[in-house]
């Protein structure tokens, strides 16, 4: 295998969802950089991988850059997965993406699910492309402010929100952006996967009194 550092995309939830390259690409490296070993050899195992797999997550990527660009430089293919989607979309991995462009080492992408772009394509709101705005701040005062940033915005707006903060966040979007449509996929591509359309309070309805659990994307429709 051509040596080279793959960020490689995996599954948002349905593991039948990784390309037959990504799989090749898994089996031949010498080794998977990911966030957590346990859930990537849930993956591996699947499609019967063998590969070596190296923590790499948040807390401790900054510390991994120089060991992984030694065995770069060795002649060592490496690849990069997280647990879900592709790697640096509100995940880890830019950090060693750069540093392996700045130290003049090939790095390459095998392409694979997103639910980003999952959340686009299902929404069906139009626009001027998409925003994407990741999580939310988790302070209300932040998240108001931060939402305002869309009040006159004329593209879908795609944002990442804990399950458990849900409700909150419609309470927060219907003070700030009124009754702007909006779309929530809850396990996009898993077995129990749901989708809603609607204003916030139509959303909360369909969510009030119930434990919520999985992930959530959201998607904000454009201002008009």
């Amino acid at each position: 295998m051509t040596p080279g550092f793959y960020v490689v995309g995996t599954p948002i939830g349905n593991l039948d969802d990784l390309s037959s390259r990504a799989i090749e690409t898994l089996r031949e490296v010498n080794a998977i950089l990911t966030e957590d070993t346990r859930r990537t050899r849930i993956l591996l195992d699947r499609f019967g991988l063998k590969t070596p797999t190296i923590s790499c997550h948040k807390f401790n990527e900054a510390a991994r850059v120089d060991g992984i660009l030694a065995r770069l430089r060795a002649g060592e293919s490496l690849a990069l997965v997280t647990d879900a989607g592709m790697p640096g979309v509100s995940d880890p991995g830019s950090r060693m993406v750069t540093a392996c462009r700045q130290a003049g080492l090939p790095v390459t992408c095998i392409p694979g699910p997103s639910s980003v772009t999952t959340a686009v394509a299902l929404c069906g709101f139009s626009g001027a492309g998409f925003v994407f705005g990741g999580f939310l701040p988790r302070k209300s005062g932040a998240l108001r402010k931060f939402l305002l940033q869309f009040a006159s915005c004329e593209a879908p707006v795609v944002l990442f929100e804990s399950p458990y903060r849900l409700l909150k966040v419609l309470d927060e979007i219907e003070a700030t952006l009124g009754e702007r449509p909006l779309f929530v996929g809850r396990e996009l591509t898993k077995k129990f996967e749901e989708l809603t359309w609607g204003a916030p309070a139509a959303i909360r309805k369909v969510y009030q009194g119930r434990v919520v659990k999985g992930e959530i994307v959201m998607v904000i429709a454009p201002s008009r």
